[in-house]
């Protein structure tokens, strides 16, 4: 069962950057479908970007064109890369992995394994 382990959050002032990255231990990521979700105090969690094990890659609406996502399959790893960061981007943020793969998965529950969040705190 692949364990999943995000890093990289913070607090952070609007405008600035954060790199989250997701390392996998007791599986090879390459075999699965990645995603980054993120929830708010109050709110459901949401999809932020995912990325299939083909590369296809999905963002929500909010985040396009400011946040990058990526796999180094070598190093085990996903990676979101966060610029122009806005207070509303404020959450804590979890990696998860889809067994399926090869889909563009958005929802929730398409993902099997989930890490323990980081948070992300974006000051006005």
């Amino acid at each position: 069962q692949v364990q999943l382990a995000e890093s990289g959050g913070g607090l952070v002032q609007a405008g600035g950057s954060l790199r989250l990255s997701c390392a996998a231990s007791g599986g090879t990521l390459s075999g699965y479908g990645m995603g980054w979700f993120r929830q708010a105090p109050g709110k459901e969690r949401e999809v932020v970007a995912t990325i299939t094990r083909g590369s296809s890659i999905f963002y929500r609406d909010s985040v396009r064109g400011r946040f990058t996502i990526s796999r180094d399959n070598a190093k085990n790893t996903v990676y979101l890369q966060m610029n122009s960061l806005k207070p509303e981007d404020t959450a804590v943020y979890y990696c998860a992995a889809d067994r399926t793969g090869w889909q563009l998965s958005t929802r929730v529950y398409d993902y099997d394994y989930w890490g323990q969040g980081t948070q992300v705190t974006v000051s006005s």
